[in-house]
């Protein structure tokens, strides 16, 4: 597993015209081939009517899987300046789908291009990006009368407080650094003077925001 990397929201789009044609792009957060390819076709059913349904994505932890299709424009003008735009922006496990309606004046190549790629660039800030950091989820149970001190302390530290359990015991859980888990619960056993069972709780995907949506 990547220790961090960079991809989008769940969902967006955004939209843009150029010379009287209509670019719509729509992204999507994906993992595999087959989420991607349900999701160029939901956008084709979508928009039928359309001239071109345009698409590229990025998926896996070295890009192992990277696809481009032009849908009916001249090859090379659509599929790959939108997938370079991925890359560029260093993004994985990303699909987008760019959608057109001829405006009746024709582009060129270089004008398909470009107006390809900056209808990406549109749908990707209208959409946002965030940073996925491996992080190990870690769980301290104590009692009752600790939450007060253990609370402020995690809540002023450098540990994202991933949720709190009220059982017989308060269990709060954070999120710690892969690598980082002995002195999380060092500084834990600290606090609590050693009143404190400790568990890992296996690895998960700490997001934080890089770009809100709504950027363009």
């Amino acid at each position: 597993m990547l220790s961090v990397y960079h991809t989008v929201h769940p969902s967006g789009q955004g939209e843009m015209t150029v010379q009287k044609s209509r670019f719509i792009c729509y992204v999507r957060r994906v993992t595999t081939e087959e989420e991607a390819q349900a999701f160029i076709a939901e956008i084709k059913k979508k928009h039928a009517d359309a001239a071109h349904n345009c698409s590229a994505y990025l998926i896996g932890e070295h890009d192992q899987i990277q696809k481009a299709n032009d849908d009916g424009e001249p090859s090379g003008t659509a599929g790959v300046p939108m997938l370079e735009v991925l890359k560029k922006r260093g993004l994985k496990d990303t699909c987008v789908v760019v959608t057109r309606y001829f405006g009746g004046i024709k582009l060129g190549g270089g004008g398909l291009i470009r107006a390809y790629g900056s209808a990406v660039t549109t749908g990707l800030n209208e959409t946002g990006m965030v940073e996925r950091r491996l992080m190990t989820k870690l769980s301290a149970a104590f009692d009752y009368s600790l939450l007060g001190k253990v609370e402020n302390e995690v809540r002023n530290s450098d540990y994202p407080l991933k949720d709190i359990a009220y059982e017989e015991q308060v269990r709060l859980t954070c999120w710690v650094p892969a690598g980082g888990e002995e002195t999380y619960e060092s500084w834990m056993q600290n606090l609590t003077n050693g009143q404190v069972t400790l568990s890992r709780d296996g690895a998960g995907y700490l997001e934080t925001d890089l770009d809100p949506p709504g950027r363009s």
